[in-house]
């Protein structure tokens, strides 16, 4: 399976890593409150929305043929689009690769440049992704990162991740999925103080309560960061600019 494919809406997991009783407890105990927000995300977004955004970066209307499930959809897309607009960042960070690697990678190309480094547990899925970004000519560093213990007192597994560059300009955070901890990536905070001021932090699915716990705790860690929440979209997008 590639990233352009269709895909059902159970999310691809890790078969390799072995989940404590707590964790499947709390898998199954978030699955029943929030199937919602998982059926709401298969659409992945308006056709029209998808067309806008592809024509923003300059590619036919079939570049991104499948969206939705626990891929992104178009606003968290079109967040991303906007950030590097903004930021013109020297470096990005993502974890969990696919279609948002895709844009990361051609909005770069679109304005100054920068290089992309993309993490993710799936050695075959990393490679159909830099087949694709290959295709069109797309340049990104994408690593394979199998899942480990998570730090920081985090619950779940966590991607043990290298390299990682000491400054970071932004981080798009679009995986673990949920099936192995419904706040696993609230770890994603252990790569925070790597944030350069101004920098930014985009979470996909942040409207899924997991979500909305780990923008609790982070918000009271990281008192330095200003994070905004943007219900619109399927699965809505937490964004984190750090100031000082």
């Amino acid at each position: 399976m590639t990233s352009r494919e269709a895909t059902g809406l159970w999310v691809q997991s890790d078969g390799n890593i072995r989940q404590s009783l707590s964790d499947k407890i709390a898998v199954c105990a978030y699955g029943a409150i929030q199937w919602p927000w998982l059926l709401r995300s298969m659409s992945g977004g308006r056709r029209d929305h998808k067309y806008a955004l592809l024509e923003r970066l300059g590619l036919p209307h079939d570049a991104l043929p499948n969206l939705g499930s626990w891929k992104a959809d178009t606003f968290f897309l079109a967040h991303i689009c906007r950030a590097i607009e903004t930021l013109r960042p020297k470096s990005v960070v993502e974890l969990g690769c696919g279609a948002s690697t895709f844009v990361i990678g051609k909005a770069l190309m679109l304005n100054g440049g920068g290089r992309l480094l993309s993490f993710d547990q799936h050695r075959e899925f990393v490679a159909s992704t830099q087949r694709w970004l290959n295709e069109h000519q797309i340049t990104g560093d994408l690593h394979h990162a199998p899942l480990g213990p998570a730090p920081k007192d985090w619950p779940g597994h966590w991607y043990q991740l290298d390299p990682v560059p000491p400054v970071i300009d932004l981080l798009v955070i679009d995986g673990p999925p949920w099936a192995i901890h419904p706040h696993v990536r609230g770890a994603a905070e252990s790569l925070f103080n790597r944030i350069s001021i101004g920098g930014q932090v985009l979470l996909d699915d942040a409207a899924r309560p997991g979500e909305r716990v780990v923008a609790r705790r982070w918000r009271k860690n990281w008192p330095d960061f200003d994070f905004t929440f943007d219900q619109r979209g399927t699965k809505g997008t937490l964004i984190g600019t750090r100031l000082s």
